[in-house]
């Protein structure tokens, strides 16, 4: 019974992991970082999607989902000879290196969710301050959607949830054949106090910062004013004007910020 439960989390681990979702918005995140990389280096929004870059990295380059493959096939399956009072198991070895990763898994979406909200954060401010417009609202947007990715799929959860599985049989097959392979680090039965939060109420309060954050700053209404009647109206009229005479001249009119009304 134990061994099917653990079997059936580690898929549904393996699946989440795995999703488009996540490779998706790394591919995205990797383009936009390679679009600015000589223009903004010193700029602290991209220095935050830096980092939410380099937590995407190592969570890849860890290979859980190879290693949670690797148990699943080491788990005898459901329709195995229940007439034998004994089955295999996977080793002590084996289920201390998949719990090993799976904590640090935890560790580096926690650290990634962080991440995303400070980047969210940043970027919003530096829109109010009119800086960088189309970079500052491409990441707030790729931000907030790789943080609502992790959530509505509920990662983190199903990780912890796939720790608690893990670490029942790690105990039940240590009492029946002692062979340790990582030593000197005591697995945690609480993995809660391990990551050091409560994960609800860490995504609550993340979700509670973005949200009061964009309502008190209304950004949008900053960039984007009313323009009033008149010049909408001047601006129609003379819209046909300015581009002839650009097209004439050969050349593009110069540059102004999107937040300023154009007459």
């Amino acid at each position: 019974r134990l061994l099917s439960a653990l079997r059936r989390r580690c898929d549904i681990a393996g699946q989440r992991l795995s999703g488009p979702g996540l490779a998706a918005e790394g591919h995205v995140l990797r383009s936009v970082l390679y679009a600015y990389h000589s223009r903004l280096l010193r700029h602290r929004p991209y220095l935050a999607l830096q980092q939410v870059e380099q937590c995407l990295k190592r969570l890849w380059k860890m290979n859980l989902v190879g290693c949670l493959e690797t148990l699943v096939e080491l788990i005898p399956k459901k329709n195995a000879s229940k007439a034998d009072a004994e089955c295999l198991v996977p080793s002590q070895p084996m289920l201390e290196t998949v719990a090993l990763k799976v904590l640090g898994g935890c560790k580096l979406v926690l650290r990634l969710l962080d991440c995303c909200c400070k980047g969210f954060l940043l970027s919003v401010k530096h829109l109010c301050s009119k800086e960088f417009i189309l970079l500052n609202t491409v990441a707030s947007g790729l931000l907030s959607r790789l943080w609502f990715v992790i959530q509505y799929r509920c990662v983190l959860e199903t990780l912890m949830s796939l720790y608690s599985a893990l670490f029942t049989v790690l105990h039940l097959v240590s009492e029946t054949q002692q062979t340790p392979y990582i030593k000197g680090f005591t697995f945690p039965s609480d993995i809660g106090n391990f990551l050091g939060a409560d994960i609800s109420s860490e995504a609550k309060k993340q979700k509670a910062k973005m949200l009061t954050t964009k309502k008190s700053t209304s950004w949008m209404k900053k960039l984007f004013p009313a323009v009033p009647e008149a010049v909408s109206k001047v601006g129609k009229k003379r819209k046909s004007e300015t581009c002839t005479s650009a097209v004439k001249k050969h050349s593009i009119p110069c540059a102004v910020d999107i937040g300023e009304t154009v007459v």
